[in-house]
C-alpha cells in the first residue's frame, strides 16, 4: 500500500500526467479527501473535465486558467455525486456551455436493499451527498463519448456510491473513489454497497490497464496488485466478522468493538459503518440472519 506522504502535488496547478491528460488538485484536504480532490483535464483542443470538484471559487479559477489559447471545455464528466466531486460541475457548465455527463442523479444506481435502508432513515457518512446533482446526459455502462482527439468509455462501477462511474481513457482508467492508492475506498450504506464494491473491483480486474488515476492521491502504478489487495482486505474483514458472530452473534456496534480492539474511540463510528456494510453483504448472501428488520441496530447470527 502506498505511503500517504508519497503524494504532495501542488494545489491549483495543471500537471501533465499522460499525453492528453492533466490533473489539478483542489484545495479541500481532509481525513476523507486526503490532499484534496483530483480534477482531470483530457484533450488538447476541446477539453473534457472529469470531476470538477467541490464548490470552491479558487478551484474554479484554476480549472479556467488551465484552458489555453484555442482550447475550450466541451464536456464535463462526474464520477459520482459526493460533495467533493460534483458540485462545481453546474457552475462550470454555466460558464462554458459544456454539458454535464454522469451515470445519473444522486440516487441512480442504488441497489434495492440500500433504498430499503434509506427509507428507514439511515443516512450515509463520509464526504456528504450532493443531493441536488442532476446531469444533462445520463451515461450507460460501456457507453463511449468521443471528443476532439479523445474518447472516454463510461464504466459503471458502483460500490463506493451507487451512481459511480470510472472512465477508460486509452490504456489508463480514471477510477474516482472506487480504487485509490492512499487508502481503501469508503463503503458506507446506504450510499455505499459492499456487494457492488466487490463486483466492481472484480470487473475492473478483467480489464487490462497500465495505470489507474484516482479521485484522491497519486496514480496507482500496478492496478492488478492494488485490486487484489482491496479484495483480499475485504475478504479478511469478512472472515473476522464471521468468526466474531460464531456464538451469540451481535450487532454492528458490538462486533466493531470485538474486532477493532486497537482503534481510537473517535474512529469507531466509521469502523461500525464498515462492519455494517459487511453485515448487509453477508445477509444478502444468506450467510447470516436476523430476527430484526435489517438496520444498523439489528442483531445478527450465523445461519
Amino acid at each position: 500500500m502506498q505511503a500517504p506522504d508519497d503524494f504532495n502535488a501542488p494545489v491549483g496547478v495543471a500537471e501533465p500526467l499522460e499525453p492528453g491528460l492533466r490533473r489539478i488538485l483542489a484545495p479541500n484536504p481532509s481525513p476523507m479527501t486526503y490532499r484534496g480532490t483530483n480534477t482531470y483535464l483530457i484533450g488538447e483542443g476541446d477539453l473534457a473535465v472529469v470531476d470538477p470538484g467541490p464548490e470552491n471559487e479558487a478551484h474554479l479559477q484554476a480549472i479556467l486558467r488551465a484552458v489555453g489559447q484555442g482550447q475550450r471545455i466541451s464536456h464535463i464528466f462526474v464520477t459520482h455525486a459526493h460533495l467533493d466531486h460534483s458540485p462545481l460541475a453546474r457552475r462550470l457548465s454555466q460558464m462554458t456551455g459544456a454539458p454535464v455527463l454522469a451515470f445519473g442523479d444522486a440516487l441512480a444506481g442504488r441497489s434495492a436493499v440500500m433504498h430499503q435502508l434509506a427509507e428507514t432513515g439511515l443516512a450515509g457518512g463520509g464526504e456528504g451527498v450532493d443531493a441536488a446533482f442532476q446531469p444533462d446526459q445520463a451515461l450507460a455502462d460501456g457507453e463511449v463519448i468521443q471528443g476532439d482527439g479523445w474518447q472516454l468509455e463510461a464504466l459503471w462501477t458502483p460500490g463506493h456510491f451507487g451512481n459511480h462511474l470510472s472512465f477508460a481513457f486509452e490504456d489508463v482508467i480514471l477510477t474516482g473513489d472506487l480504487v485509490m492508492g492512499w487508502a481503501s475506498s469508503l463503503v458506507s450504506p446506504p450510499d455505499g454497497d459492499l456487494t457492488d464494491f466487490m463486483a466492481s473491483c472484480e470487473q475492473l480486474a478483467k480489464r487490462p490497464a497500465r495505470r489507474f488515476h484516482a479521485g484522491h492521491g497519486a496514480p496507482v502504478e500496478v492496478p492488478q496488485e492494488r485490486l487484489e489487495w482491496l479484495l483480499t482486505h475485504r475478504r479478511r474483514r469478512e472472515s473476522q466478522i464471521l468468526a466474531a458472530l460464531d456464538g451469540a452473534g451481535g450487532d454492528a456496534q458490538a462486533l466493531t468493538r470485538q474486532i477493532y480492539t486497537e482503534t481510537p474511540a473517535a474512529l469507531l463510528p466509521a469502523a461500525e459503518r464498515n462492519v455494517f456494510a459487511h453485515l448487509v453483504d453477508l445477509y444478502g448472501k444468506n450467510q447470516i440472519f436476523s430476527a430484526d428488520p435489517l438496520s444498523f441496530k439489528a442483531h445478527f447470527n450465523l445461519i
